[in-house]
């Protein structure tokens, strides 16, 4: 199958423009170490403890628009993913303890966001689906991909990447000003969207859902913008 160059984003600030994609700031190859990674599974169990990764929801960013790294075009939007055979991707490069853990939770069949992010109005622009479960990421051992790691071995890879299909496009497009507007909202009143990753763990560029969270999120289509 084609295996696209995508970079879900998320950094200091997860919708700042020009800032990483998929491995940032904060999932970057520096953090290649025990003790990085033991944080990232305590906060993997963080998440469990409050049911958050036990549900089959989830929350994916991607960059919209085209930027280089090391020469390579990180773009990868749903246009993207609709356009691949079968509607079908790799989701490589993430580089992140905590955001690869939860790639290797997800099941088959289980539902994701396809979330636009460091863009100009980043935010909800579609749904896919899991269609094959978590495995090496091939672009680990590329020394010309801006994804290498030169300490993964092959025998025993770091990072894992899963396979995405396109179900279809939201009714309509869902902000990050919108979500955040009823995330300040629901904190006051305990409202869906009141401990949302999105805002909670913002540097994550792999996010679950609550059932709650995914549902809410769904009926806003048939709606106006708040």
């Amino acid at each position: 199958m084609p295996r696209p160059r995508k970079r879900p984003a998320g950094a200091a600030g997860p919708e700042k423009k020009g800032q990483s994609g998929k491995r940032t700031k904060s999932e970057n190859l520096g953090e290649a170490s025990a003790k990085v990674e033991n944080s990232s599974l305590q906060k993997t169990s963080a998440f469990k403890k409050c049911g958050r990764n036990l549900s089959n929801y989830w929350l994916m960013k991607s960059e919209p628009e085209s930027r280089l790294e090391k020469g390579v075009d990180v773009k990868f939007s749903i246009e993207d993913l609709k356009a691949q055979p079968k509607q079908t991707a790799c989701w490589d490069g993430v580089r992140n303890y905590q955001a690869r853990n939860f790639l290797r939770a997800m099941k088959l069949e289980e539902e994701a966001f396809f979330y636009h992010s460091n863009c100009k109005e980043p935010g909800i622009v579609g749904l896919m689906k899991i269609v094959k479960e978590a495995y090496p990421d091939h672009t680990q051992f590329e020394k010309n991909n801006p994804h290498y790691d030169p300490s993964s071995q092959e025998d025993n890879p770091k990072w894992s990447m899963v396979d995405v299909q396109f179900v279809r496009m939201m009714k309509r497009f869902i902000s990050l000003a919108e979500l955040k507007t009823y995330h300040q909202s629901h904190k006051a009143t305990g409202g869906p969207l009141k401990d949302m990753a999105l805002f909670t763990h913002q540097r994550l560029s792999i996010q679950p859902l609550t059932q709650e969270e995914f549902d809410f999120i769904l009926s806003l289509e048939e709606n106006e913008p708040s």
